[in-house]
């Protein structure tokens, strides 16, 4: 790529709320120690959908704890081919096909230097931080504290775009420690729901159950291997769960959904000594009862953050075939079609993972 002919770029800009602009951008300089990625896919996740709606987790409730830095171009569920490296890059090559996962560590905090990066204290995630921008664009800059993973050469753009929510999902399912006698929940089987349905079964517990209020996602929901799914806004799923248990209440509830409503439908459906992990991104803040948590039920509360260090499995264990992503992307546009696929992601019931082309 000639650094005259190729200095600028389409990119989609998000400026504020209800403000994303696609529009021509100079395309970033590299370091010695960083990439210039050509773009060939990103996916849309929930959180862009909800930064795009001036979700509170994102703009907060002013400057002082914004998390966002706009303006800057979205998108952290990339993938693409090297097109250029700088002269300290040693490991990779024009030509190699990569992703890179959605966190930028700074390398020196705390926690990156207990090699817990993805909680790293400044917390720049690609897509929303100045010196990470993202991958809705056709040319993107990969810091030199990316962490950078190679694509098999027969995966298929649908599977390289699937590898970061798909690793974002094995995460929470680890950390759900779950066992051969347990009873699963999974609320929210959106993409990564489904993926983590998926992974879950793969661990051989006593039962996998789906939840959603899409009967289109409820049906998937018995493809990628629960055992049982139910609507919640057609049925009383904790009658229904109670009764499955013999009265106990699931094991493991992973709240996928993002949606506030789910939280204290997992606290009322867990066992005693019951396993909540967070996984869904909220827009606004949620409410439960929290008596449940510790005089009620001493359940067992965990956070999901990010995907850490599981990018590997996700890339092998879709190599193998254990995991599945037939269908996972249900639709795809071209980057100037953006304002059709955001409203695609969060309006139309089949949408599952929504990606976006160059």
């Amino acid at each position: 790529m000639s650094e005259n002919v190729k200095a600028k770029m389409k990119a989609l800009v998000q400026y504020a709320p209800f403000d994303n602009r696609y529009e021509t951008v100079d395309v970033p300089d590299i370091g010695p120690e960083e990439i210039l990625l050509k773009v060939r896919g990103c996916g849309i996740c929930a959180g862009d959908i909800k930064a795009y709606h001036g979700g509170i987790r994102i703009w907060g409730s002013g400057p002082k704890d914004r998390y966002i830095e706009a303006p800057v171009i979205g998108g952290h569920e990339f993938y693409g081919e090297i097109l250029r490296t700088g002269e300290d890059v040693a490991q990779w090559k024009a030509g190699d096909v990569v992703c890179a996962e959605q966190i930028v560590p700074c390398g020196e905090c705390d926690y990156c230097r207990r090699g817990i990066y993805w909680m790293c204290q400044k917390s720049a995630v690609y897509g929303f931080k100045q010196h990470a921008a993202g991958g809705f664009a056709q040319y993107m800059k990969l810091h030199k504290n990316s962490i950078v993973h190679r694509i098999p050469a027969e995966f298929t753009p649908q599977q390289s775009v699937l590898i970061e929510p798909i690793a974002c999902g094995m995460h929470a399912v680890e950390l759900a420690e779950i066992g051969h006698e347990d009873v699963v929940v999974v609320a929210g089987l959106g993409a990564i729901g489904l993926s983590m349905v998926n992974m879950a079964k793969l661990r051989l517990p006593a039962k996998v159950i789906g939840l959603d209020v899409k009967d289109f996602r409820v049906a998937k929901g018995l493809e990628f291997g629960a055992d049982v799914t139910m609507n919640p806004s057609k049925e009383d799923v904790t009658k229904r769960i109670l009764a499955l248990t013999e009265g106990r209440g699931c094991d493991v509830y992973i709240e996928a959904s993002g949606s506030g409503v789910s939280v204290s439908q997992g606290l009322s459906l867990l066992r005693n000594h019951g396993r909540y992990v967070q996984m869904g991104v909220f827009a606004d803040k949620v409410s439960a009862d929290w008596n449940v948590i510790g005089d009620g039920k001493e359940l067992t509360i965990k956070g999901s953050h990010l995907s850490a260090r599981t990018f590997p499995a996700v890339i092998e264990g879709i190599r193998a075939g254990w995991i599945k992503t037939e269908g996972l992307v249900s639709h795809s546009f071209h980057l100037a079609q953006w304002e059709k696929a955001f409203e695609t992601a969060q309006e139309d019931d089949t949408a599952l993972k929504v990606m976006l082309t160059p």
